[in-house]
């Protein structure tokens, strides 16, 4: 139980900077989601049950353009496939005894910056880490989202546009700090960055859609680096 405990709160403590660039990131999708028709109990219940940023602003637009059903799923389908990469990747790091369920919880909180914040984490995967970590972040998402769908459009322009960058800021701060320490997971994030600027400039390659894009570099770059640079097993449990 102490050890449950102590995970837990390592979780929450690691999870509050992300629980605050959600607040200010789901702030907007609120305002943005008022302005598509939808209410705030509506919005609220959107970011509760999907916790994704890219998929809600993309569903946003669908729903604006009246596009049918098929095609939200299709959007959602292609912008959010990276998650089972993710999760695939988190996979590795969890004990073979893990229960089932433990992992059906994990995975409803998989995002871009809890995976980066979890793969970097030394050792084995608790799943009360994961927990402490959605414990902070998933509010963090909501009630950015209420607040936002409340403020409705009485922010300036220039303000929604900093609050729009915000997410992409924590992220930097997620990935910097550990790449600092290791040359190849520096090296890999350089590749990255250059793989995407040509992917967005090229103009055969700048017509893939996002999602798309996120699973092909995903796939080449780490996979590329999975080869060239594999992780020795660990003989004993962390």
């Amino acid at each position: 139980m102490n050890e449950r405990k102590r995970e837990f709160r390592a979780g929450l403590a690691d999870g509050i900077p992300i629980g605050l660039g959600y607040l200010a990131v789901s702030f907007t999708f609120g305002i943005m989601a008022g302005d598509a028709g939808l209410t705030a109990p509506q919005a609220v219940v959107l970011s509760l049950t999907n916790l994704t940023s890219a998929g809600q602003f993309a569903g946003l637009g669908v729903i604006q353009a009246g596009a049918s059903f098929a095609e939200m799923a299709l959007t959602q389908l292609v912008i959010n496939l990276r998650y089972c990469l993710m999760s695939c990747s988190l996979s590795q790091k969890l004990s073979a005894s893990m229960p089932f369920f433990h992992r059906f919880f994990m995975a409803y909180g998989v995002t871009d910056e809890i995976f980066g914040v979890s793969v970097c984490r030394e050792g084995a995967l608790s799943p009360w880490y994961s927990y402490g970590l959605m414990g902070a972040a998933v509010p963090g998402w909501t009630l950015g989202t209420l607040l936002g769908g409340i403020s409705g459009s009485l922010l300036p322009q220039r303000i929604l546009n900093a609050l729009n960058v915000a997410l992409y800021g924590m992220f930097l701060a997620v990935i910097l700090p550990p790449a600092r320490k290791n040359k190849v997971l520096m090296g890999i994030i350089l590749v990255s960055m250059a793989a995407s600027l040509l992917f967005a400039k090229l103009p055969v390659l700048g017509e893939i859609s996002s999602g798309f894009k996120i699973i092909i570099l995903t796939i080449l770059i780490a996979g590329g680096a999975a080869f060239l640079f594999p992780v020795k097993e660990e003989t004993k449990d962390a």
